[in-house]
C-alpha cells in the first residue's frame, strides 16, 4: 500500500470546505508566494537545522521527497486548500507501524485564515484518515508553548496533554520545548466526547456556540 496520491475534504465547522491534497510541481508558484507573504508569520514556528544553514533544495527536489515517504509509508504531506486556492499545509510526520501505529501532525496555516477553524479541521481530516483508512493508533502534536494559536488547535479537539519535552526541536534558530498532546483510537471510543476527530471538534464548536 502506497499512502501518495491520496486527496482528503472537509468542512470546518462554520460550514468551510477545505481539501487536503498532494503537492504538485505546478503549485511552485503559488505556494512560494503564499509562504513569502506569510513570512514574518510563519518564521518563528518554522523548523531549523542545528547545523546551520541547511543546503538549499529546490520545489521540485521537496516534491519529489514527499513523493518518495509515501511510497515508503514514511509520511504525508498535503497542500491545505480553500475555494481552490492554498491556504497552508499539513503533513502526517513520522509514521510508525509495527507494534507503534503512531504518527505525528505538524501543519501551518496562512495569516488570512488564521481562527477560521480551518487548521483543527485539517487535523482532524487527517487524523480520521490515519485511524480509519491507514489502521493508526495514535496520533501526536507537539507544540511550543508561546504558540497560542496552535495550542488552541489541540484544545478544539480535547486533546490529551501529556506533558513537556524540553528542547524537543530545533525552531527558528534554536533548541525549543514543546508541550506534547495526543490521542490514540481508545481515546476516541471510550471518553464520551465523539469516537472520531471531527465529532469532537463539532462538539468544541457547539460549546462555544
Amino acid at each position: 500500500m502506497s499512502l501518495g496520491g491520496v486527496s482528503l475534504a472537509g468542512l470546518t465547522p462554520p460550514g468551510q470546505q477545505i481539501v487536503l491534497r498532494p503537492f504538485r510541481l505546478r503549485d511552485q508558484d503559488e505556494y512560494t508566494a503564499v509562504r513569502r507573504r506569510d513570512a514574518q508569520w510563519l518564521t518563528p514556528w518554522d523548523p531549523t537545522s542545528p547545523d546551520g544553514e541547511p543546503p538549499r533544495i529546490t520545489f521540485r527536489d521537496m516534491v519529489r521527497r514527499q513523493r518518495a515517504k509515501a511510497r515508503a509509508k514514511e509520511a504525508l504531506a498535503f497542500l491545505i486548500e480553500v475555494d481552490g486556492r492554498i491556504v497552508g499545509q499539513i503533513n502526517g510526520n513520522s509514521i510508525m507501524w509495527g507494534a507503534a501505529r503512531s504518527f505525528s501532525a505538524g501543519y501551518w496555516v496562512s495569516s488570512r485564515v488564521a481562527g477560521q477553524w480551518i487548521a483543527p479541521t485539517a487535523v482532524a481530516v487527517l487524523g480520521d484518515y490515519g485511524f480509519g483508512a491507514l489502521g493508526l493508533h495514535r496520533l501526536e502534536l507537539a507544540i511550543r508553548p508561546e504558540n497560542v494559536a496552535s495550542l488552541a488547535v489541540a484544545e478544539k479537539l480535547s486533546m490529551r496533554e501529556e506533558g513537556l519535552r524540553p528542547a524537543f526541536l530545533h525552531i527558528n534558530g534554536d533548541w525549543r520545548d514543546h508541550r506534547i498532546f495526543a490521542l490514540t483510537a481508545e481515546d476516541l471510543a471510550e471518553d464520551g466526547r465523539g469516537a472520531t476527530f471531527r465529532e469532537r471538534l463539532d462538539r468544541s464548536w457547539a460549546a462555544r456556540a
